[in-house]
């Protein structure tokens, strides 16, 4: 048995072969998994809020679902609590203190997370200013269950509702109490690092996002995605068209070879990201530098490549078709274009994801766009959560086509005598397919919270 899986420059049978390939992207999942749920693998500095409050004194402003240091956590909490212990002091001694509405909206609006995780509220409403004073009257009067709510927290709304009552029982714009209300005090639960969302997390995240109803003038996920595709597949198809021939002249041909081959071996060593500025300047801010961009990171690797793979072909193909009268001007035609078209495909397989490579870059050039900008600007707010079901989503969409590339391979070309995809191949061109049952439940699971929420409506 032990021969069958080691062996040396061979091929492994399908059974072997089929539990390596599931291990390999089963591993770290698990691993991910394991941090994330499994005592005492668990690792949690974090914490993650479910109510934020603005500290005065401090310069970063945390919202509800940010995750912050567990060991910065008290401290942020006890200053929440200082400020309201100087509120409540200045009410006391008959100076309270007073408050434009903006402020005291920002307070009501720290539980719209809460009420959208608990069902209470929906993506959309969680920042409806009428739906968050209903909220607020429904906690304070005990109608709403107070779930993770901490005591604390409950005495602060029951505070507030008695200077917001009057002004109810609906909210009427800008119409709210001068004087100031008091912060809710941070609450989180134990979180994984910021930078590494738990799996589920993902999950959700990730279908909110792909299927979310885009801002006014924004794109949908889907949009940005069908944008990169054009940006990627444009980039690479000028290189294909343009580098394809440069490299078979110079594969086959020692004039082109010394002609093309020294000037792109030195060319390709420039980052093309230093082009940036310059391409910005020829084509302007929009797509075509964009695409310029994977242009230029892909055609000079490309030419090398298929460079190479035509110098490789076998020189007996060569000779016999001279022997059988052809001459050299049908050589290319007839023996080396043909000769190379199983292994340039794959040559084009594996440059397509060096296309791939450059996306990001390309994006960023000029005015962002894509997935790239959503990638960018989450990034920036540490929303890791919606960051990496993006980056999944050019994995899969990339891991996908090279799978149907390779899949279609055997039938393109049937004189190469390779087997048609086994179990193995299809296994993995059908692991794509896993998200999309993962976004089903995560789907299923926003519904029944939905459902609950209305229920408790």
């Amino acid at each position: 048995m032990a021969g069958s899986w080691f062996t040396v420059r061979g091929s492994l049978p399908p059974g072997p072969s089929a539990i390596l390939v599931a291990c390999s992207f089963l591993l770290p999942i698990l691993i991910w998994c394991l941090v994330s749920y499994v005592p005492p693998f668990t690792w949690h500095p974090d914490v993650k809020l479910f109510i934020a409050g603005d500290r005065a004194d401090a310069h970063t402003v945390f919202t509800s679902g940010s995750r912050i240091t567990a060991s910065y956590f008290p401290e942020y909490a006890d200053a929440i609590r200082q400020e309201n212990n100087a509120l409540v002091a200045a009410t006391e001694s008959g100076n309270p203190q007073t408050s434009r509405s903006r402020a005291q909206l920002k307070i009501l609006r720290n539980l719209g997370y809460w009420g959208r995780e608990q069902g209470y509220l929906s993506t959309e409403t969680m920042r409806d200013d009428g739906k968050l004073f209903e909220l607020w009257g429904g906690l304070a009067a005990g109608t709403i269950p107070r779930a993770n709510l901490s005591d604390e927290n409950i005495a602060i709304i029951n505070y507030n509702w008695a200077l917001l009552e009057p002004f109810g029982p609906v909210y009427q714009k800008n119409q709210l109490p001068k004087e100031q209300l008091l912060k809710l005090i941070p609450q989180g639960k134990s979180s994984t690092p910021v930078y590494l969302p738990a799996p589920h997390e993902i999950v959700v995240t990730g279908y909110r996002i792909l299927t979310k109803k885009p801002e006014e003038g924004k794109p949908s996920m889907w949009g940005r995605l069908g944008h990169s595709l054009e940006i990627v597949f444009g980039g690479f198809l000028v290189a294909a068209i343009l580098g394809i021939p440069f490299g078979i002249l110079a594969g086959t041909y020692p004039f082109f070879s010394k002609l093309i081959e020294p000037v792109t071996d030195f060319t390709r060593y420039m980052p093309a990201p230093v082009f940036a500025m310059l391409l910005m300047a020829i084509l302007g801010s929009e797509d075509a530098p964009k695409i310029a961009m994977v242009f230029l990171g892909t055609f000079f690797q490309l030419i090398l490549v298929v460079s190479k793979t035509t110098s490789q072909l076998d020189k007996s193909l060569l000779e016999a078709a001279q022997t059988l009268g052809t001459n050299k001007g049908q050589l290319l035609g007839r023996v080396i274009i043909p000769g190379i078209l199983p292994n340039l495909y794959n040559d084009m397989r594996i440059l397509l994801g060096w296309a791939w490579t450059w996306l990001v870059i390309a994006e960023l050039i000029g005015v962002k766009t894509g997935l790239t900008e959503f990638i960018d600007t989450q990034g920036d707010r540490r929303h890791f959560d919606k960051v990496f079901p993006v980056i999944l989503l050019i994995g899969i969409v990339g891991f996908a086509t090279d799978q149907l590339l390779a899949f279609l391979r055997p039938t393109l070309f049937p004189w190469i005598g390779e087997r048609k995809p086994g179990i193995v191949a299809r296994i993995i061109f059908t692991i794509p397919a896993a998200p999309i049952l993962a976004f089903g439940w995560a789907r299923k699971e926003l519904k029944n919270r939905n459902i609950g929420g209305a229920s408790h409506g």
